[in-house]
Formats: C-alpha cells, structure tokens, sequence
C-alpha cells in the first residue's frame, strides 16, 4: 500500500504534536497551583544550559532564586519533572527538619548494578540513612584533631610551594593552586596516601579531579545518558566513568589490601570504609563488597577537595580586593598564634573568630563590623 504526499505529511504532524504533548503536558504543574517559576522548554525543561554544560547548576539556580525575589518558592522543570526552589526560610526549616521524612531522597539516579555509582550523592534514603549514620563519625571534632597534624605538615608544604611560585614574574591560577593543596590534604589525612599534588605538576590525582569536574564531551554525553536514558547508561558501564578512574580504582584498592594484610590502622576515612565490611548486618540490603568502599572514596575525594578549594579560592580573591579585611585577619591570626606560643592547632584555629566571618562571606562580616 503507498501513502501519498499528504498522507505522510498528516501522520508526521500527528506524530509531533503528540510528542509535543507528550513533552510538555506537565508543564501547567506550577501554573495550576499558582507556583511563579520560569518557563519551560521540551525536552530539556529549565536545565538546558545546564545539561549542555554551558552552566554550573548552582549559578543556573542562583539564577532563577534571584529573578524571584518576592516569592516564597519558585516552579522550574527538570525535563518535565516538577521540582521546588525554596525561598521562605520556615519552608526551608520543614523540608530539611521537620518534614525531612517526606523529602529524603536524593533526587539523582543510582545505578543497584553498579557499586561505584551506590554513594552518599547518590542512594535513595532507604540504603542512604544506614550509610550516612556509619559514614558520619570522620567528620567529628575528634578525628578531626586527630589528624590536625597532617593538616598542619600539607599546609607547612603549600606555604614553602607558595612562595618559590611567588618568586616567579608569572601569572598564578589560584583555583588551581587551593586545589592542590585539598587535593593533597584530602590524600594524606582521609586515604592515607601521598597524592604529592602540590609540587608534581602531573599528578595523577590531581589530574583525575580536573578530570572528574570539566565540562568535556565525555562529561556530557553521561550526564545526557543519565537523565535521558537511564537504560543506556547502565548498558554502556565503561563510558560511565573517566578514563582516570581506573588510576584512582588501582590506588584504592592497593590501599585496602595492604592494610589489611599488615593489620594496618590510621583511624581515617579509609578505616571507617573498612570497618564498613566487618559489619554488614548494620549496611541493610547493600553488597558491601571492595567497590562500593571505593565508590564512597571516590565521592568523598572528589567532593571534599573541590569545595574546600572553591571555598579558599574565593577567600584569596576576597581578601586581595579588600585589603583592610586582609589586615584584620592577619592581626587575628597572628594575635591567636602568640597566644599559643606560635603552634597552629585545632583549638588555635577554632578561636580564630574573625577568620571564621571571612571564610563564611560578606553577611557574617557586616554582622561582625555591625553588631
């Protein structure tokens, strides 16, 4: 049977409206309940920058926070998918401690087949709380200064890095510098490896955690397969990963075999993963075998050096633009330091006040300066 030109003309434009439909038959969702948001597009919802790569998703939602300014919350689409922006302080108290029950999950894809997808960022809130409440104790002031003095020799090694850098007539990427020193903080306090970040230009961790955040084809491609295709990308395992993963697999796992052969212990992140193992009966219905260990190191390494250098990045950039704050904060630093016969320890750094209004941002500095 042939069709002719109208015929095939008439079921196309079917076609594409019912996929039009299809794609944008949610997007009344806020409307309908009288949710002020931005609009829409098929296909990509509010996120099309994002997915694309053109933006990062915080300044994408800073973005839509900021354009609505008089509203207690604000409607925008993840594809067709509704989702909030909370304004309202007393909201934002609900959804994160009153009614967090209600609003646990994590809101991302996990893959059940794949452990190295199975972290913190990732699980739902069932196999998630267990995690969490075992995870949780690296993060206590106690181990905290018990690895201060690991601290203390990463940033002993950064200050003399810094200035044979600041000898030089060259222009210095200070987001690249912070990021080696976590990098190499984050090694040697949380995995017990020497990462040697800071004075190796080719690093291999630190080429992997470039890696893991730039906008690269590679990157793209499975953030458009997750979201997309979910199917597809559990089909297709090796493009899920950088290609510098398999370094950072071979490091982990070389690690955990030979503390566990020599009976090794550090009290670190790395011991908390495997004790993890000794206990599985607490872990609930997840397969806590070597590759879900390496899965929560990989997200606790990659998270951890890239916001802490973010953050004191941006306390350099600070800080060199207002240099009046610079000097007080040199003051505090230098007044607590004499007080405690010029030894920098956790106790030191913690009666540091003016220091903590500077990493926290311009708010807490008008509150300080204006009481």
């Amino acid at each position: 049977m042939e069709y002719g030109f109208f015929e095939v003309f008439v079921g196309l434009t079917v076609l594409i409206i019912a996929l039009y439909y299809y794609l944008t038959s949610n997007f009344d969702f806020w409307k309908t309940r009288k949710v002020a948001g931005p609009k829409p597009i098929p296909l990509f919802g509010n996120f099309k920058d994002i997915i694309l790569g053109r933006i990062h998703i915080a300044l994408q939602v800073a973005q839509f926070y900021n354009e609505f300014k008089n509203e207690p919350m604000v409607g925008i689409f993840a594809k067709s998918s509704p989702m909030l922006i909370l304004r309202d302080m007393d909201l934002i108290k609900d959804v994160l401690i009153k009614d967090f029950h209600v609003f646990c999950d994590r809101g991302t894809f996990s893959s059940k087949k794949d452990p190295l997808n199975q972290n913190l960022v990732n699980l739902e809130h069932e196999r998630w709380r267990p995690l969490r409440n075992k995870l949780s104790p690296v993060f206590s002031s106690g181990k905290l200064k018990e690895m201060f003095y690991l601290m203390v020799d990463c940033a002993d090694h950064f200050e003399r890095y810094v200035e044979k850098i600041a000898e030089k007539p060259t222009i210095t990427e200070c987001r690249e510098l912070t990021a080696k020193f976590t990098t190499q903080t984050i090694g040697v306090c949380v995995f017990g490896l020497d990462t040697n970040a800071i004075a190796d230009e080719n690093s291999e961790f630190r080429r992997f955690g470039r890696a893991v955040f730039e906008s690269s084809f590679g990157n793209i491609l499975r953030r458009i397969l997750r979201d997309f295709a979910p199917f597809l990308f559990e089909l297709l395992g090796s493009l899920k990963f950088n290609s510098r993963m398999g370094f950072f697999v071979k490091s982990m796992t070389e690690t955990m075999t030979y503390r566990r052969k020599n009976e090794v212990r550090r009290n670190d992140f790395m011991d908390l993963l495997l004790e993890l193992q000794d206990q599985p009966e607490q872990m609930g219905n997840m397969d806590v075998n070597d590759r879900f260990l390496i899965g929560q190191a990989v997200v606790f390494f990659a998270t951890g050096f890239e916001t802490s250098a973010l953050t004191i990045s941006n306390v350099f950039y600070e800080v060199a633009l207002n240099q009046d704050i610079q000097e007080k904060l040199r003051q505090d630093i230098e007044t607590q330091l004499e007080k405690n016969d010029r030894k920098l320890t956790y106790d030191c750094i913690k009666s540091m006040t003016y220091l903590d209004k500077v990493i926290k941002g311009p708010r807490t500095l008008i509150q300080y300066h204006n009481p």
